[in-house]
Formats: structure tokens, sequence, C-alpha cells
């Protein structure tokens, strides 16, 4: 397990237009997060001086809150500004996470209603030291029974903060001592894990769920941009847990955890065991894609 690192201590976070200190660093008891997890979010990375795919997690911030209606959003050259100053006071350019959070704001009494939303947006800026949070070498899964949201329900390219069903497959994996937990559809096809998306291998073609019920991830982004460009065969279709467990290779890709390769899931071996060749090579091309392609600090 990954242990916090101790420079963490000390950083500063970004709340409201202001740079506080962790321990000072707070919401209202009315802010919309608190109230009903009524926000939206995004996980950057810093590799060595550049944000990665900074642009397309603005965007798809912009987009989450026009879907849920927020007024006064702050414009994304504002949002861009607010990470740049938290960067620079923590002094960070590379191995760092952005956890960036964009609420409602606050509320003028209790409740659910948005019309008690009165006073715009929240922002948060919330940078930490933080490697992958899953290793190179692989990680165990099994299946959760809790299933994704349908796009019936809630869409999922919403990136909203209301993650309780991922949050009880995540326990699910912790009860039966596993990494992660893979969330099916409620068709029962593969969606994605409670935390990433999910790509198998089967003779040397890449495959991956389409982005209905699962995230469409910037990283899942980079990963098919980089197939194309390799000339590597890559498909979007409905995946069966069946084809998981007899996949040459089977990886998950994500901001905070890259791309990670499955070894085992629900018991059984994925091929033998090891980590394939495929995704040893996506690896490399990804983090080269991700160091090279970012958007540069300007400090």
């Amino acid at each position: 397990m990954n242990h916090p690192d101790p420079r963490n201590n000390a950083i500063v976070v970004y709340v409201d237009g202001k740079l506080q200190p962790r321990a000072e660093a707070s919401v209202s008891v009315f802010d919309s997060a608190v109230q009903g997890g009524d926000a939206v979010w995004e996980g950057l990375r810093v590799y060595n001086g550049r944000i990665a795919e900074l642009g397309g997690h603005l965007e798809r911030l912009q987009n989450s809150a026009k879907a849920l209606a927020f007024a006064n959003v702050p414009t994304s050259d504002d949002v861009r500004t607010a990470i740049f100053d938290t960067l620079e006071a923590n002094g960070m350019r590379d191995n760092a996470h952005i956890r960036l959070t964009l609420t409602r704001g606050r509320k003028i009494t209790s409740g659910m209603n948005p019309r008690f939303n009165q006073s715009g947006c929240t922002l948060i800026v919330l940078a930490e030291w933080k490697p992958p949070v899953y290793s190179d070498n692989g990680i165990r899964v099994v299946t959760a029974s809790t299933r994704r949201n349908t796009p019936e329900c809630l869409d999922s390219k919403i990136h909203h903060n209301n993650l309780l069903n991922n949050i009880l497959a995540a326990i699910e994996a912790n009860v039966a001592g596993a990494d992660a937990a893979i969330m099916l559809d409620v068709n029962g096809f593969v969606s994605e894990t409670n935390d990433t998306n999910i790509f198998i291998v089967k003779r040397g073609e890449i495959l991956t769920p389409h982005a209905d019920s699962c995230l469409p991830g910037l990283t899942r982004r980079m990963i098919l941009q980089i197939c194309r460009r390799e000339e590597l065969p890559a498909t979007e279709r409905n995946l069966s847990l069946t084809e998981l467990y007899t996949a040459d290779e089977v990886f998950t890709s994500g901001t905070m955890g890259e791309l990670t390769p499955i070894l085992e899931a629900d018991g059984r071996i994925i091929n033998d065991g090891s980590v394939g060749p495929l995704t040893q090579r996506l690896q490399k091309l990804h983090r080269e894609f991700a160091y090279a392609n970012g958007t540069s600090l300007p400090f």
C-alpha cells in the first residue's frame, strides 16, 4: 500500500480564491458538495513541468458544470490560473496529482434545490505529491454486485462527485481483499472498475467497452490515440466477463493509476499471470505521450 508522502503535510490548497494551509482549508457546511454531493471534478497529473491533457480536463469540467446547470461558473482561464498558482505555491513540477473540484457553491439554507444556490460556484484545487496508486506489476480484481450507472439514470459523461456506487464497489473489493472491483453495466457487460477504465487484449487486438455507462476517460482517450498512431487495432464494443477471463492481457487506465495490468479477476488468472508485452509497450508509450504533450507550467 502506498503511504501518504510526508511533504503533503505542508501543502497549501486553493479554496474559493484563496491559498490556505492544509489544516485550515475548508468549505462551508452550506456548500452543495456537503449538502448533496452536488459538484463536478477532475483528476490531473503533472509530468516534468507539464500537466497532461489540461485542455481536455478543463473542457470536461465546463461540460459537466453545464450539464448540471451550474451558474456563475469560472472560466477555463480562471481555473487554469488557479491550478498554476497552487502548483507554484507548493513547488510541484513532477510526480504530483491534482484533484480539481467545482461545486455548485454555498446555499442560503440547507436543502437539495439549486434555487438555494445564489452565490456562484466554489472552486477547489488540491495538489499533492502522489505517484500512481497502482503498481506497474499488476493488480487483482473481483466483480462487484453494484452496477455502474446507466445513462437512463445518470449520464457517466457528467464527471460528478456523486460516487456512491463506485464507493460501494470499492467496499466489495476491500472485503474480498482485492485491489479494485470490476463494475458491470445493467446488461451484464463489463463497464469499468470502480476508479479506472478497462482494456483487454486478444490475439493482438485491443478492446475496450463503449463509453456509455463508463466514464470516457482522458487516459482512455490517450490510449486510443496512441493505438491509431502506432497502427495497433483498437475497437470499442460490449465485452463480457468471459472475454475478460480468457483475454491474453487485461489492463486499466486512469490519471490516478496510469496503465495497470490486471493479473487475476474473480480467481481466474489472466493468461499466465504475468504482465503482457502489449501492456508493457503501451505503458511506455503512454508515459512518453503524457510527458511530451502536456501543457507547460509557467514557472
